[in-house]
């Protein structure tokens, strides 16, 4: 596995892959890998003939008062995990050479709209961050494939709507969601769970999954639905930020009649703050 930090050497080899006919997909993240990471390398590994990923923790994404410097930061562990997952090359920028200008001198990229919804209410500019930074990476890597997790729902739609408003030549692929043997879904973040906590944390999919069960049995008071989710969330110890049903292409309410919907949930756990989603074709 390459280990390259500049945006010239990385665009080198690209353009060597590219001219031996040789197709690219890429995996963002921010490092502090976990299976559910792995999972997106393995993907993109069945997508193209080389897998690059990245591993840059964006501080644009992060508001005030958040855990930007507190953010996990294991990168001898993550280039293991990587050269075991066969990685062909890991892009390890500085913050100078993904914002040469500094945070104050940055072009941003905003997607209206579906940005400010949900995790971009109680986070203001934080997906204004993700794509401006994505945006970037897209443009340094140029792949064919681009892999991303479905953990993050929201996030994926953001940047799905992203690449076809800007008119990127890639395909946006979104890996399921992969869980802690108690259901719980892997994150970066689950490590600030206390033990205690950790034993409450498997709830907000538990409760997701009886509100998913509501559904298939015809349920469709989606206000009476998402108030008691809520209320379950309370009773498990969780403090709510949302618990919502939503369509999968805008995460706008439902009309009736959908085919395709999404539970979205987000709550606080001490430190964490825990997001989940649940999608459900019916």
């Amino acid at each position: 596995m390459q280990v390259l930090h500049t945006i010239e050497r990385v665009r080198e080899q690209v353009r060597a892959w590219n001219k031996a006919g040789e197709s690219v997909a890429f995996v963002p993240t921010m490092g502090n890998l976990h299976a559910g990471h792995l999972a997106l390398v393995a993907r993109a590994r069945e997508c193209a003939d080389r897998v690059v990923v990245s591993i840059f923790v964006n501080p644009l994404q992060f508001g005030k008062g958040e855990d930007l410097e507190a953010y996990p930061r294991t990168p001898a562990e993550d280039q293991q995990k990587l050269v075991a997952a066969a990685t062909d090359l890991l892009f390890m920028p500085e913050e100078q050479e993904i914002y040469p200008h500094g945070r104050d001198g940055v072009t941003f990229v905003e997607v209206p709209g579906i940005s400010d919804l949900l995790c971009g209410a109680s986070r203001p500019g934080h997906f204004r961050g993700v794509a401006t930074v994505v945006c970037k990476l897209l443009n340094i890597v140029q792949p064919d494939v681009a892999c991303f997790g479905q953990k993050d729902f929201q996030q994926l739609a953001v940047l799905r709507r992203m690449v076809n408003e800007l008119n990127m030549p890639l395909e946006v692929v979104g890996g399921p969601t992969v869980r802690e043997a108690d259901g719980l879904a892997m994150s970066s973040r689950n490590r600030y769970l206390t033990a205690a906590e950790r034993e409450r944390a498997p709830a907000i999919y538990q409760i997701l999954q009886t509100l998913e069960q509501w559904l298939r049995q015809g349920q469709r008071d989606f206000s009476a639905l998402e108030q008691e989710g809520r209320a379950m969330l309370q009773r498990a110890g969780l403090q709510p930020d949302y618990l919502v049903v939503r369509r999968t292409d805008d995460l706008l309410p439902p009309m009736g009649g959908e085919s395709s919907l999404v539970l979205l949930a987000a709550a606080y756990l001490g430190r964490a703050r825990l997001i989940d989603n649940v999608l459900i074709e019916l």
